[in-house]
């Protein structure tokens, strides 16, 4: 069995104002993530979801599962060099997260159902194929936005805040930059998620702690998944 390295996972809705302010705030004492691309520090995210056709990841997320898992594959700024396989859990306020790099033809393989052409296929990549015949897996959403990120040593904080997020139901190719997308911003707010291993630095949680905030279950995925 394998063991995983689990990490707290904290979720806020917050304000454009309240956003910029912390972000200034927190530049001071964090680095900005090595993804960013564009001006505004942001780089982007696509995420490609998978579930079942009874969509029962979705559908564990509704119902508050406490131990759930679901596969994506994710790329950053179009990039078809660096694309990764990952499998997330979560467990109650709890997650963990495997991943590994796939090639652009193992990639094109799995968006076109052809899983069985994939060979020597190990690891993440065996499990995933097995899940995929087993219970039915079926590409689901295809999750987008910009992403601003701050990480600190300690702890392995790593503190982001997510905007301009989209979803793109039907065609789930994530290079393909001509499909329709549905903006699903909650207006004037963006996403800051809060991650760390086992104690938040106190200057860190300070800064928070300023900032009016509320806590949600925000859960990219289900938004986007909900209006299919």
């Amino acid at each position: 069995m394998k063991e995983y390295k689990y990490r707290h996972e904290l979720k806020f809705k917050i304000s454009n104002a309240s956003a910029e302010i912390l972000k200034q705030k927190l530049s001071l004492i964090l680095q900005k993530d090595k993804y960013a691309y564009y001006k505004d520090g942001s780089y982007l995210i696509k995420s490609l979801y998978f579930d079942d056709r009874a969509s029962n990841s979705y559908y564990e997320k509704l119902d508050g599962v406490l131990y759930r898992k679901k596969y994506r594959i994710r790329t950053y700024n179009n990039d078809d060099s660096f694309i990764r396989l990952e499998k997330k859990m979560k467990h109650n306020n709890m997650t963990a997260k495997e991943q590994i790099l796939i090639s652009k033809d193992i990639y094109s393989k799995i968006l076109n159902g052809k899983i069985n052409e994939i060979d020597n296929a190990e690891g993440l990549l065996l499990e995933f194929i097995n899940d995929y015949k087993t219970k039915g897996y079926v590409p689901s959403v295809v999750v987008s936005y910009h992403r601003i990120a701050f990480i600190y040593p300690i702890s392995e904080v790593r503190i982001t805040f997510d905007y301009n997020i989209q979803s793109s139901l039907y065609n789930y190719d994530l290079f393909d930059n001509k499909n329709t997308k549905y903006t699903v911003d909650e207006k004037g707010k963006q996403v800051l998620e809060v991650k760390f291993n086992e104690v938040l630095p106190l200057h860190i949680a300070n800064l928070l702690n300023d900032i009016p905030s509320c806590r949600e279950a925000v859960s990219k995925f289900a938004i986007c998944r909900s209006i299919k």
